[in-house]
């Protein structure tokens, strides 16, 4: 039996997807890896192409459509007990979820987030969040989600978000963009799922190493919260 699926959606990382890859293939568990190129031009695409045989499942997007979309393409065809979603930059440590699902094995947990700051001052290492306006940025939204979504979290927003495979597949994905992450909150906490997390490892990068996420995107958060919790 597969224990882990691992979706990565994967645009535009010619610098970090074969080293990711190589990383998660070494990994101690039963697993499955399912790759969604989201449209791709940098020669990302022809790295995967040239590792296809190693991973289970490629996906193509001929334009990019967005992180959420990339993870809606994947799930359909998700076979482990637990799904994980892993970006294809190197600022999250692949090894973390080995321990994540085992955390989630031996206390029944549903969902567990790898949290980033979880036992740890937030303000310690400003570096691993490359700039003070994201760190602040991620209390406020952790904050609101939190209020929103009667869960208790210290890092709603993170990209290490690890479900059992029954509950994942029955989630109904809308969002595009980077907004899956409030969306996917929102979704499970209005099935009454308490969320749990895990402290993980994490080195941000800069937007001059590629990083893709921008303050508009907070506020798109913001409006994603109350949208499925109110409006739908």
């Amino acid at each position: 039996m597969i224990k882990l699926t691992i979706i990565i959606p994967v645009y535009n990382e010619i610098k970090t997807v074969e080293k990711l890859i190589n990383k998660i293939l070494k990994l101690n568990i039963k697993k499955q890896l399912i790759i969604v190129d989201d449209g791709s031009s940098d020669g990302t695409e022809l790295i995967l192409k040239k590792l296809k045989k190693k991973i289970h499942k490629i996906i193509t997007h001929k334009k990019n459509l967005g992180k959420g979309a990339a993870i809606k393409s994947g799930q359909k065809f998700v076979k482990g007990k637990y799904t994980a979603i892993q970006d294809a930059d190197l600022e999250y440590d692949p090894t973390d979820l080995v321990k994540i699902v085992s955390e989630m094995e031996k206390k029944n947990y549903e969902i567990m987030y790898g949290s980033r700051v979880l036992n740890k001052s937030m303000f310690k290492n400003t570096k691993n969040f490359t700039h003070i306006i994201r760190i602040w940025g991620n209390i406020f939204l952790t904050k609101v989600s939190n209020f929103l979504n009667r869960q208790d979290l210290t890092d709603a927003h993170t990209c290490y978000k690890v479900f059992k495979s029954t509950i994942f597949k029955k989630i109904k994905l809308e969002e595009k963009g980077f907004s899956f992450c409030p969306e996917i909150t929102t979704k499970v906490s209005l099935m009454k799922i308490d969320i749990k997390e895990f402290p993980v490892k994490y080195m941000g990068r800069t937007y001059e190493e590629g990083k893709k996420i921008t303050a508009f995107d907070g506020l798109d958060a913001l409006y994603v919260l109350a949208k499925y919790r109110f409006l739908k």
